[in-house]
């Protein structure tokens, strides 16, 4: 530490790598566990949505498929405001829309959208779908997200546009349309309606859905100011590779749920 006098003082040497800790998706012992998970870290993208101001009225909803019953779902309680859910509150309902498991009824339009999603997409955990401002400013204009920023990039080349809007969704085959849009994708823009955002664990599907959200308000502002220069599409795609995968939106999410689970705890009960 202290080295030749009038030197420079000598730095302790690095930390081996494996001393350090660094954000993973938790390993899970059994499917209770990796389900309490589940429902854990939905609670929480619920309560993180509400205090984001992405709740309108009743509309809007996460599932998160179960780990054992693969063709059932958790989701929010119909009616129940995003900011008071807890754990205990989730309702799982299988592809129907009916009740197996919970107290509450849940949001019909919810299971015609995401049972078809979750059914075309078995790679796919959580679905999340919001009536958020800017979401349905951008969907009322038929838009998609330019690249004009490196959030942004995250999405090119990987949303599309469903370009219809044929009411409240309450029948399985504007369920299948939407499931068709999306495709491989993660995300997507319904036209005069909003944004719907999937990935391989909750963490990663609401991470897409607030990262999309920011990117649209982005977008509209920039629009609004003048005319955006835009990312080309080799560096576009390629910061697209770098920062569009499910582990990088499970990493960003982190942040949030630290902050969500530390200051309201209530939520896990």
């Amino acid at each position: 530490m202290h080295g030749t006098p009038g030197a420079a003082p000598t730095p302790p040497p690095a930390l081996p790598n494996d001393r350090l800790r660094f954000a993973m998706p938790p390993m899970h012992d059994s499917v209770d566990d990796e389900r309490r998970h589940r429902k854990e870290r939905l609670a929480g993208a619920l309560r993180i949505f509400g205090r984001l101001g992405f709740e309108d009225g009743v509309s809007g909803h996460i599932t998160a498929r179960d780990p054992e019953y693969s063709d059932c779902f958790w989701v929010n309680p119909f009616g129940m405001s995003f900011r008071h859910v807890t754990v205990s509150d989730l309702v799982l309902a299988n592809s129907d829309g009916q009740v197996i498991e919970g107290r509450y009824h849940v949001n019909q339009a919810a299971f015609t959208v995401h049972s078809q999603v979750h059914a075309a997409r078995p790679d796919v955990v959580a679905v999340a779908h919001c009536h958020s401002v800017h979401g349905r400013a951008l969907s009322a204009l038929g838009d998609l997200l330019d690249p004009i920023t490196q959030e942004s990039c995250a999405f090119y080349e990987d949303h599309a546009l469903y370009d219809a809007y044929t009411g409240v969704a309450v029948d399985a085959e504007e369920g299948r349309r939407i499931a068709t849009a999306l495709d491989s994708r993660k995300a997507l823009v319904l036209r005069n309606h909003g944004l719907l955002t999937v990935g391989d664990s909750v963490d990663a599907a609401a991470w897409w859905f607030v990262s999309m959200e920011r990117s649209a308000q982005v977008q509209l502002t920039a629009k609004a100011a003048g005319r955006p220069l835009l990312i080309d599409h080799r560096l576009a795609a390629a910061t697209r590779e770098q920062l569009g995968g499910d582990l990088v939106a499970w990493i960003n999410y982190q942040p949030l749920w630290q902050d969500i689970s530390r200051s309201e705890p209530d939520l896990l009960s």
